[in-house]
């Protein structure tokens, strides 16, 4: 089978397991009492990327080929995922947030690493066959999110959206995909050259000296804070849709019954901004891109603020949209940048790197702060009783407080950062 092929088919399954709970998790998690916990399950996904992807990174670059690391991690989340789903159907009403959030936490502890390791492969693969990783590669991801889309939907139309069937259809393609992940090109393990290392050089923790490098350093500090971002709406824009059904009249829009349909929208949008970055990174360097990127969160937060799922639908529909941009235009040309300015020796360990900047130490503050912000503004006062338009105020408190945090970073990156890009005129 042709290799981009193959890689494609890699890439959809690796995004079909996250995209199968990552949007509608906070619904099942309101439903059941768990409501103000909700941040604790998206910012645990953090706190293991501070170390689980940099330690699987290790491993791929120094003992074990990167495509069985791989399968490993998938084989490992598919079965805690599995257990947690099992659990969660068995206790009904009366799940408890410790068993659940134990299971749930040790599933993505090996699921969050995956994502830096699939793209290795990818561009192990892609470098072997002499292709350009910045031409080729985006191209393949795509299909990564139409994976994604592919489980949103599935799980949305088939009622699982506010159950925990969601992780179990994330769990059985975690297992397949643990299977194909050993049919991929084999990584080259790094050998040895005979002489005297380093602690540091030995556990393969050298990616952590581009921190010496103040250009990589800057970049990796920004990471972190536009980190911040990634989980606030994927964590709670479902149920910030979905409470538009206590005011009657929004209870029977689409987007209130159908809020995983909806906010698919947003994954739609990256399909087609993946295929933007090549132009755009080649042609104005990362640090526009990235400032893209940026203002696309303030107005991913900003247009949620100010629309519903009613009249002012559209407003979320364009949110979705510029979600294409913040998203991708940020974490896949992040990942094309530092594969770029990193040797070969330690990428997939500065791939790990970066995911630990983003969605570890980045994602867990982020939505810890997000959690506090949204708890005081919405849950307390839906818990006091408030009425329906009280609590849609509280939300729009929040995603004004997120937009403007995204400004704000914004305009240091702009003023701190500093890029060599010379345009291309291919």
């Amino acid at each position: 089978m042709n290799l981009k092929i193959r890689l494609t088919i890699l890439n959809f399954l690796e995004f079909a397991v996250w995209g199968a709970y990552l949007t509608s998790m906070g619904t099942y998690l309101a439903n059941v009492g768990l409501g103000s916990n909700i941040g604790w399950f998206y910012s645990v996904q953090g706190v293991v990327s501070i170390f689980m992807p940099a330690l699987m990174g290790i491993l791929a670059d120094r003992w074990m080929e990167g495509q069985r690391v791989l399968s490993m991690c998938h084989a490992l989340a598919g079965l805690f995922m599995i257990a947690a789903s099992a659990y969660a159907y068995k206790a009904g009403d009366a799940v408890q947030f410790g068993p659940l959030f134990a299971l749930y936490t040790c599933s993505v502890a090996f699921f969050m690493p995956t994502i830096a390791l699939c793209y290795s492969v990818a561009y192990a693969a892609l470098e072997g066959a002499g292709y350009d990783t910045v031409k080729a590669f985006p191209p393949i991801r795509v299909w990564g999110t139409v994976g994604f889309i592919v489980t949103m939907w599935v799980v949305d139309l088939t009622g699982l959206q506010p159950t925990p069937g969601q992780w179990m259809v994330s769990g059985a393609i975690g297992l397949l995909m643990a299977a194909y992940s050993l049919t991929m090109p084999r990584m080259e393990i790094k050998k040895d050259s005979g002489q005297q290392k380093s602690l540091m050089e030995a556990l393969g923790l050298n990616a952590f000296k581009l921190f010496l490098n103040p250009r990589m350093a800057m970049f990796f500090i920004f990471a972190m804070l536009l980190g911040f971002c990634l989980q606030i709406s994927n964590g709670y824009a479902n149920p910030f849709i979905t409470s538009f059904g206590g005011i009657t009249e929004y209870a029977d829009t689409f987007g209130v019954q159908h809020a995983n349909i909806l906010i698919s929208l947003s994954q739609m949008s990256e399909t087609l901004c993946i295929l933007l970055i090549p132009f755009f990174l080649s042609r104005f360097g990362i640090k526009k891109v990235v400032l893209i990127a940026l203002m696309g969160w303030v107005l991913r937060f900003g247009f949620f603020a100010l629309g519903n799922p009613g009249s002012g639908v559209w407003l979320f529909i364009l949110s979705m949209i510029v979600y294409g941009v913040a998203f991708d235009f940020f974490n896949i040309s992040g990942s094309l940048f530092v594969n770029q300015e990193t040797d070969e020796s330690i990428r997939s360990s500065a791939q790990g790197l970066f995911m630990m900047m983003t969605n570890g130490i980045g994602a867990f503050v982020g939505t810890l702060v997000a959690q506090a912000v949204i708890n005081h503004y919405v849950f307390d006062p839906q818990a006091a009783g408030a009425s329906g338009e009280a609590v849609i105020a509280g939300w729009q408190t929040s995603w004004y407080i997120f937009a403007g945090y995204a400004f704000v970073v914004a305009i240091l990156f702009a003023l701190l950062f500093r890029d060599n890009h010379e345009p291309s005129k291919n």
